[in-house]
């Protein structure tokens, strides 16, 4: 699929951002651990969210989608081994490792897959599970982990990996003792997780600093819980509207979680202006060059990266960006160079001139994150755009085009 473009609108209106596609997809995994039902509201129709229900759905768990609203129920007797075909196209299907460990003691899955962006390597899960008591044997690009019943422990993460944070909580939720997981991940999704888990029943505190808590429990129940929105949709349709030229409202939105992107923006030259669950971004001046370094949370995050050089694409002076997260991350920017960006790229830094207006081309979506990007660069360049990949940007974007074409934009996804 492909999406066609013709740039030059500016941006208008307002936009309500979906629920947080890196909380709802770890939230479904920790369904599993439930002896009741579990619903779960504000889920995105994404892509990435089917393949979570289809894994979830041969692991034995009965879901039921109805508009944003997905209802769980966990069979008496779960699966070990999870469905090879999905766990390959979608990173975040490691997230059932934990719960099913806990759960039932065995896990059977293949090394998973996603988006082409660098070397994700498990290791920290691994070691976690270890500490924890179980039996992990990797063999021919498999992992299966035993364990009769988790053990607390103290696990130190060399690298606050959000994937190893939230794994290890939804094992620990239901081991023997206490789990403290040091240098954790500290994003809103941990939040979110954490939330989740203790309306469960869980004993999970800290979620949010550098160390979470967790108490074992010896079962968990069902739970309603509404997912957080999506920081980095919302950012998307912030840096939309500034690249375009344009002032758009992004509704339904967690200001505090964008708190970097904000920022960085008004450093940019670009007007924000933050209410409780709003946020108006708008270019009434000219946009200038910056200097980005990818972080852990609260740093500026990995994922909205592309979306700034989008934006540096066309501002005045130079921009620099530094990757700290993913080695292959600057992908996309060798199609925006298609489109007129000038590019330097040296290892994990990128030189981003700003050129006066990009052209349109046909480009290629590399990934999900950097596809989003490209569509950003064919809304503000000169001419007609064809966007390829769009089955990428499906994946964690909702209606995307649709949000873009009710503020204006020219969008026409063509099967």
């Amino acid at each position: 699929m492909r999406f066609s473009i013709a740039g030059g609108t500016r941006l208008s209106g307002t936009v309500r951002v979906s629920g947080a596609k890196n909380s709802v997809l770890k939230l479904m995994a920790m369904s599993l651990m439930a002896n009741d039902q579990c619903v779960i509201r504000n889920v995105p129709r994404i892509s990435d969210v089917e393949t979570m229900k289809g894994v979830i759905e041969e692991l034995g768990a009965t879901v039921n989608w109805s508009g944003d609203t997905m209802m769980v129920t966990p069979p008496e007797r779960l699966g070990t081994e999870a469905p090879e075909e999905l766990v390959r196209g979608m990173r975040a299907s490691i997230q059932v490792m934990g719960p099913l460990l806990a759960k039932v003691g065995e896990v059977h899955i293949v090394q998973p897959g996603g988006c082409s962006i660098g070397h994700r390597p498990i290791d920290f899960h691994l070691k976690g599970f270890r500490a924890m008591g179980a039996e992990v044997e990797e063999r021919y690009g498999y992992v299966r982990a035993r364990a009769n019943r988790l053990k607390g422990a103290t696990i130190y993460l060399d690298f606050p990996s959000v994937g190893a944070t939230e794994n290890l909580m939804a094992a620990g939720a239901l081991a023997e003792g206490t789990t403290v997981i040091c240098n954790a991940a500290r994003e809103p999704e941990i939040v979110d997780q954490q939330n989740f888990l203790n309306l469960m029943g869980a004993k999970v505190r800290g979620a949010g600093t550098g160390q979470v808590i967790v108490e074992g429990v010896k079962e968990l129940g069902g739970a309603d819980y509404t997912v957080i929105p999506d920081r980095i949709e919302a950012g998307t349709m912030m840096v939309a509207a500034v690249i375009t030229g344009g002032h758009v409202t992004v509704q339904d939105v967690e200001p505090e979680h964008l708190g970097f992107l904000i920022a960085k923006l008004r450093e940019m030259g670009a007007g924000v202006e933050v209410s409780h669950n709003r946020i108006d971004c708008f270019a009434d001046q000219p946009i200038t060059g910056t200097t980005v370094r990818s972080m852990p949370y609260p740093g500026f995050a990995t994922d909205l990266q592309p979306n700034i050089a989008a934006l540096a694409s066309t501002a005045v002076g130079c921009s620099v960006l530094i990757e700290t997260i993913y080695s292959n991350r600057f992908h996309y920017l060798e199609e925006m160079r298609k489109m007129g960006a000038k590019v330097i790229i040296e290892q994990s830094t990128a030189v981003i001139k700003g050129v006066e207006k990009l052209t349109g081309a046909s480009v290629t979506a590399p990934d999900l994150r950097g596809g989003a990007a490209l569509v950003l660069c064919a809304m503000a360049a000169d001419g007609n755009s064809i966007v390829d990949g769009v089955e990428l940007i499906d994946r964690g974007y909702e209606e995307f085009e649709r949000k873009l074409s009710g503020l204006g934009a020219r969008i026409t996804r063509i099967e």
